[in-house]
């Protein structure tokens, strides 16, 4: 009897290491709800020759792909989160009373990557350089950030998260600089504190559809534009949204939970076969509507959409960035409506629209030589970047405060102002980075003169001279 249990607990033990293997001849891998890129099945032999590095590819694919893993994470998430109340998923957070947070927005809640003020000035100032180039291609332009979800939920956060490294957020030093730099801004902290109803989801990191109803009354009144309005409009309530985190913690095992559908029926149409309004690129038409819209956003624009594109007669929604203004052009648009999720608005200071600024005039400003120690001060480069022509580079943090603007002169023609930018120099990271696009066919490859200037409390001085090879 005992060798027969010894025989019978190898065979159990052997084929429980054998199933994830074997199993793979049978079993059909469900799509997955990971955050992340799994791994892709590797080549013996790619365009470099031979792979060398294919066992530990392979062992890698068969990680993220073995048969049953799904069920195996969703058992073992089930076992620690109703036992242990806490989350398996790398990127979720397991609150109180069924709440779920997004790990990305930790640092935002903890106060832990507060920006330096050169840093939110790039961010408001380029935003302001964006709203001034739709202006004046006779648009209107709109700036709003869509608040984290324990931004405004955090009661439910654990109780290890409670104490912050800091009282200042990003949020606040960026919306204080917005109004400084004149940007059109819908604030949605204030929006959403105002209100005593959670507009959130549970299980999901956006909002809910009752939330981006009423953010798109808010926004379409900012911008003046004629709308029905959803403010105690009727709706059925159906318990059969699936939450992004939910799918995250438990991938077999997902909790339905109430979602709000407006009774109003939507006129607007696609333009294309969609996936679903998480695609890149999206556009709309409602013959009963006027006006043309391009709106930049991200994934909070999901549920934001349905609802701002049945306002206008034409609109495109477009998740790509950098964001290309050349867009407004393209779809004719008359709004431009730039949405970002609290948690990316940091990464903004990197990542300038890509478009030619309008001619600079600085005629009353003084104009003054500054001694230079370097004829490289700036570090100044001249790259290709599509259909454009890109001027980058730095300036010593000597001859800059908070506010300076940068202007750029290439030889000794039109004056553009650069926006500004936090770059990478020397493997470190400064916020005192310029970056400038011209258009296709405005600088021919060879030695051109780069003067470039700054602008401090409408004193201007010329920091650099020199020639650039492009």
């Amino acid at each position: 009897m005992k060798k027969l249990w010894t025989v019978l607990y190898l065979i159990l033990t052997i084929s429980a290491c054998a199933l994830p293997f074997a199993g793979k001849l049978w079993y059909r891998e469900a799509e997955s709800s990971e955050n992340r890129v799994l791994a892709e099945a590797p080549k013996l032999r790619t365009e470099e020759g031979l792979n060398i590095n294919y066992l530990a590819d392979a062992g890698t694919y068969f990680e993220d792909h073995f048969a049953y893993r799904q069920e195996m994470v969703t058992a073992d998430a089930l076992l620690r989160g109703k036992l242990l109340g806490v989350s398996t998923a790398e990127g979720v957070i397991k609150g109180t009373g069924g709440w779920l947070y997004y790990k990305d927005s930790l640092e935002d809640y903890l106060g832990g990557n507060v920006l330096s003020d050169r840093a939110a000035y790039n961010i408001a100032h380029t935003l302001k350089m964006m709203q001034t180039y739709v202006e004046e291609q006779g648009g209107q332009f709109l700036f709003t950030i869509a608040p984290n979800k324990n931004t405004l939920y955090g009661e439910n956060m654990p109780y290890y998260y409670k104490i912050k490294i800091a009282d200042e957020h990003n949020r606040e030093k960026i919306a204080e600089m917005l109004l400084k730099q004149g940007v059109n801004y819908a604030d949605l902290f204030a929006f959403f504190a105002q209100r005593d109803e959670t507009l959130y989801h549970l299980r999901d990191s956006h909002w809910n559809n009752k939330g981006a109803a009423l953010v798109s009354d808010l926004l379409l009144d900012m911008l003046g534009k004629a709308h029905t309005s959803h403010e105690g409009a009727s709706y059925t309530v159906q318990e059969d949204f699936e939450g992004d985190l939910d799918k995250m913690l438990y991938p077999l095992a997902v909790t339905p939970e109430e979602e709000i559908y407006y009774d109003t029926e939507f006129t607007y149409e696609y333009t294309q076969e969609i996936e679903s309004t998480f695609d890149p690129l999206i556009q709309t038409v409602n013959d009963a509507k006027q006006g043309s819209l391009l709106m930049y956003r991200d994934s909070f624009g999901n549920a934001l959409l349905p609802f701002v594109a049945e306002e206008f007669g034409s609109a495109r929604f477009s998740r790509g960035v950098p964001y290309y203004l050349g867009d407004m052009q393209a779809c004719q648009a008359d709004t431009v409506i730039v949405e970002r999720a609290e948690r990316f608005v940091p990464d903004m200071r990197k990542n300038p629209p890509v478009v030619q600024t309008g001619e600079a005039h600085l005629a009353p400003l003084r104009a003054e030589i500054l001694p230079r120690d370097s004829a490289n001060l700036t570090n100044c480069q001249i790259t290709a970047e599509g259909a454009f022509t890109k001027i980058s580079g730095t300036v010593d943090e000597a001859y800059m405060s908070v506010e300076t603007e940068i202007y750029v002169r290439v030889d000794g023609a039109a004056l553009y102002e650069a926006f500004p930018v936090t770059l990478e120099q020397e493997g470190q990271e400064t916020d005192f980075g310029y970056v400038l696009y011209l258009e296709e066919g405005q600088m021919q490859s060879g030695e051109h003169l780069i003067e470039l200037f700054t602008v401090t409390e409408g004193v201007m001085q010329q920091v650099y001279q020199g020639y650039v090879e492009s």
